[in-house]
C-alpha cells in the first residue's frame, strides 16, 4: 500500500533561537481540565461498556461538556460551598444495539463523579457538584461510517479533519509541563493546601524563563493569612530547586500575582479548584494532546477528549502525529525539529489520509535526503499499526490534555 506522505525541509528559526516563546499548561483541577477529564473518562467508560455488553465497540463522542461554576465562601480553617459545581454532560452515544439497552446516561454519570473524585478526593459529591446528563443519540451518516471499510479491519474516518504533532519539547515546554506533573505527583501529596486547579503560564524572552503560577490553595489546610503565605513561599522556592533538571537558562518564578495580602485578597477555595467560585470550564479550551497550549507552534484547535477514539480523527491524529513526532526525534538524531500534520477524508480508511505532511528541521550540515526514508518509513508503520491508538486510549495509556 502507498501512502501519501510528503517530507520538507523548511527553512525557519528553530524554536529554541527564536526571542520569544510562550507555553501554558493547565493542571488537572483547573475548569477547563475537569471538562476534558470527565469527557474522556466517559469515552472510556462506554468503550468498556460496548466491549462487555456488545462484543464491539459502538459510535459515541462525549466532547462537548461543560463545567458551570458554582459559588463558595472560602475562610482559613475551612469554609462552604454554597451553590454547587454544575457538570452538564453533552455529545453523543449509541444506546442500543441488536436489542440490547446500554444505559450510557447513567455510565456517564458514574464516570464524571468517579473522575472528579478521583482528582478532587476532598469534595462533597452529593453536595458540591451536580451531574447532569443530556446526551443524544449520533447522526444515521456517522453511525454507518463508524462501520469498516468493506471487508476489511480498518475503520472509515468519521470526518475530514487533521491532526497535529511536534518534537521535540523546548526547554519551555519541558520546564511548563514538568513544573505541573512535579506538583500532582510529588509535592501535593505531601502538602494538601496545594489545590488541583493550577494554571502554569511560561515565557522565555531571550535566555530568562518567567513562569508565572496560578494555585488555588485549600482552605481547610490554612490557619491563617500567614500560613498562606509561608505556603506559597515554600512552592516557589521549591519549584526554582527543580527548575535546573529542566533548563540552564535563568527562571524567575511568580505564584498568585493577583494576591492582595495586605487586604486579605488571596486565591483561596474550600476544594481547590476556581469551578467552585466563577470559573467556568469546556471541553478542549485547555491543553492540546501533548498536555500543552503552545502558540509559538502549530496546534489542532480539536478537542481531543471524549472522541471516540476508534475512528474520531480529531482524537486519532492529533495523538498519532504527536507520537510518531517523539518517535522521529528519539529514532533519528538528526533532526533538530519536526513537525506532523494528518489530514483524512470522511469515509475514507484512517491508515490512508489524504496526506501525511512532514516538515524537518534538520541539524546543521544534514541533508533531507539522508533521513527521509527513516523519516517515511516511521510514519508508515505508524499509519499501518493505527489501530494501536485505539487500545492505549481506552486503557488509559495516552492522555489527552
Amino acid at each position: 500500500m502507498i501512502r501519501n506522505i510528503r517530507v520538507e525541509r523548511i527553512a525557519q528559526t528553530p524554536i529554541e533561537q527564536q526571542q520569544i516563546e510562550l507555553v501554558e499548561r493547565k493542571c488537572i483541577g483547573h475548569p477547563d481540565s475537569i471538562a476534558d477529564g470527565i469527557a474522556e473518562a466517559i469515552s472510556r467508560a462506554l468503550c468498556r461498556a460496548y466491549i462487555e455488553e456488545c462484543g464491539v465497540y459502538l459510535h459515541h463522542n462525549t466532547d462537548q461538556g461543560e463545567i458551570v461554576a458554582g459559588e463558595s465562601l472560602p475562610r482559613f480553617g475551612g469554609g462552604k460551598i454554597v451553590r454547587p459545581i454544575y457538570a452538564l454532560l453533552t455529545g453523543r452515544a449509541t444506546k442500543t444495539f441488536d436489542g440490547i439497552n446500554i444505559p450510557a446516561d447513567s455510565i456517564a454519570v458514574e464516570a464524571a463523579r468517579s473522575y472528579v473524585k478521583s482528582i478532587i478526593p476532598i469534595m462533597n459529591l452529593e453536595r458540591d457538584i451536580i451531574v447532569d446528563c443530556r446526551m443524544g443519540t449520533g447522526s444515521t451518516d456517522l453511525r454507518d461510517v463508524f462501520k469498516t471499510c468493506g471487508g476489511s479491519a480498518m475503520m472509515r474516518a468519521n470526518d475530514t479533519s487533521f491532526g497535529v504533532g511536534h518534537a521535540p519539547f523546548s526547554e519551555t515546554e519541558s520546564l511548563t509541563k514538568g513544573v505541573s506533573d512535579y506538583i500532582d505527583e510529588v509535592y501535593r501529596p505531601r502538602n494538601p493546601a496545594i489545590g488541583t486547579d493550577i494554571k502554569v503560564m511560561g515565557l522565555r524572552d531571550g535566555d530568562a524563563i518567567t513562569l508565572t503560577l496560578a494555585v488555588a490553595m485549600v482552605d481547610r489546610y490554612l490557619a491563617d493569612i500567614g500560613e498562606y503565605v509561608e505556603t506559597i513561599a515554600r512552592l516557589k522556592e521549591t519549584i526554582e530547586g527543580i527548575a535546573p533538571k529542566f533548563t540552564d537558562r535563568k527562571v524567575h518564578i511568580d505564584v498568585n500575582t493577583a494576591d492582595d495580602i495586605s487586604n486579605g485578597v488571596v486565591f483561596l477555595t474550600v476544594n481547590g479548584t476556581s469551578a467552585e467560585m466563577g470559573d467556568d470550564g469546556s471541553v478542549g479550551r485547555g491543553n492540546r494532546c501533548n498536555g500543552l497550549i503552545t502558540p509559538c507552534r502549530p496546534m489542532s484547535m480539536e478537542a481531543t477528549s471524549g472522541k471516540n477514539p476508534i475512528n474520531h480523527i480529531g482524537k486519532i491524529y492529533n495523538l498519532l502525529s504527536t507520537q510518531l513526532a517523539n518517535t522521529c526525534v528519539a529514532e533519528i538524531d538528526d533532526i533538530d525539529e519536526i513537525y506532523i500534520r494528518l489530514l483524512s477524508q470522511i469515509g475514507h480508511p484512517i491508515d490512508q489520509p489524504l496526506v501525511a505532511g512532514v516538515q524537518v528541521i534538520p541539524k546543521a550540515g544534514v541533508e533531507l535526503a539522508a533521513i527521509k526514508p527513516a523519516i517515511d518509513a516511521i510514519i508508515d508503520t505508524g499509519l499501518e499499526n493505527i489501530g494501536s491508538i485505539t487500545e492505549k486510549v481506552i486503557r488509559g495509556d495516552l492522555k489527552t490534555f
